[in-house]
């Protein structure tokens, strides 16, 4: 038994876009990132138009800084909020990070990187005022992406799951499910057995939080350099990511899922692979679901 509509999706870039438009894939949403197209009047603009008529767009930022003591950017927010009358998108996120600051006479600065938070009081207070003006001005909710680190603070006020749960308590905002990321940081952190950190990390989040936190799930390949795994969306899902995944519909229910592909662009085949395994889990939980509800009714 399958879901009526299919719940996975890919990351519509460049390279793809006349194969895309030709092929008109079965999915159930493509994701572009924000920034990439608030000009409204240019060739991108215009491709994003015409797959919109077609299929559900999830926009994806990386440059809000939710986590920024000195709060978000207001012309970045205006452009946001204008794209998302434009485009009207499934979903709107961005991450759970801090990039711009305050230096001596320039005044705010913006790091172009998404450089991470600790989870402390006074962090979650700073990303709730942030989400807060976001949602405010685009009159919907956000998805706050957790991040892959690569340091960790001392200072901890709640673990990663309670942090997110707290965030969309406070907020109303929810999560976009980075599994990668949670891979990532657990190969970085040495753990024993990875597969069973993320898997109880995922445990926690199912535990603490309110029932549909979880709006959107990425899948993505990770490298190892230098001793460190990067998160690079560079390469097929590991096998480990796909049993972690597993996990996550097990305990949160099937949920869309994004295959993110960011270096090293392979053809559009090989996405739409990835997008079909990540379907066919979704659907194999919906399935085991509605059996369970047949047999309690």
């Amino acid at each position: 038994m399958q879901s009526a509509r299919p719940m996975s999706g890919i990351g519509l870039r460049q390279p793809h876009y006349r194969e895309f438009r030709a092929s008109r894939p079965s999915l159930g949403f493509v994701e572009v990132h924000s920034e990439n197209f608030f000009n409204p009047h240019d060739a991108a603009a215009q491709v994003l138009a015409a797959v919109r008529q077609d299929y559900a767009v999830s926009l994806h930022g990386v440059g809000l800084a939710l986590g920024s003591a000195c709060g978000v950017d207001d012309a970045h927010v205006e452009q946001l909020a204008a794209l998302v009358e434009r485009v009207d998108p499934v979903r709107v996120s961005d991450h759970a990070c801090f990039a711009r600051a305050p230096w001596s006479q320039r005044g705010i600065i913006h790091a172009n990187d998404l450089l991470p938070i600790a989870f402390t009081c006074s962090s979650l207070d700073i990303l709730c005022s942030n989400v807060a003006r976001v949602q405010e001005r685009i009159r919907r909710p956000l998805l706050v992406e957790n991040l892959s680190t690569y340091l960790d603070f001392a200072e901890r006020d709640f673990s990663e799951p309670l942090f997110f749960a707290e965030l969309g308590r406070r907020t109303g905002c929810g999560l976009l499910l980075d599994v990668n990321n949670l891979m990532v940081n657990a190969l970085n952190a040495d753990e024993a057995d990875p597969l069973q950190s993320v898997c109880s990390w995922i445990d926690e989040l199912a535990d603490v939080a309110k029932p549909g936190l979880v709006g959107e799930i990425h899948l993505a390949g990770f490298s190892k350099q230098e001793g460190l795994i990067i998160d690079d969306h560079s390469s097929l899902v590991s096998e480990p990511v796909w049993l972690a995944y597993q996990h996550a519909l097990a305990r949160l229910g099937p949920i869309p899922t994004l295959i993110e592909w960011d270096e090293h662009i392979p053809a559009l085949s090989v996405l739409l692979g990835e997008a079909a395994k990540a379907e066919a889990l979704c659907a194999a939980q919906h399935a085991d679901r509605a059996a369970v509800a047949g047999c309690a009714s």
